[in-house]
């Protein structure tokens, strides 16, 4: 079990989590290095706004 992983793993990550839930490893390994990386944060908390934009998007065209 890694739990040190580097922006892009985490980049990875975040995005496979979009599809499917991640394992228990993957998703601690995650929160240690979103600790310390405030870029992957930023990065996190884009794919959540794109999530909820196209969440939104979605609902107006079914109006």
């Amino acid at each position: 079990m890694k739990l040190k992983r580097t922006c892009r793993e985490v980049t990875h990550l975040a995005l496979q989590a979009l599809e499917q839930p991640l394992p228990l490893s993957d998703r601690v390994a995650v929160r240690l290095h979103l600790w310390i990386c405030k870029y992957c944060v930023a990065f996190t908390r884009q794919l959540k706004l794109m999530e909820k934009a196209g969440e939104r998007w979605r609902r107006y065209c079914e109006e």
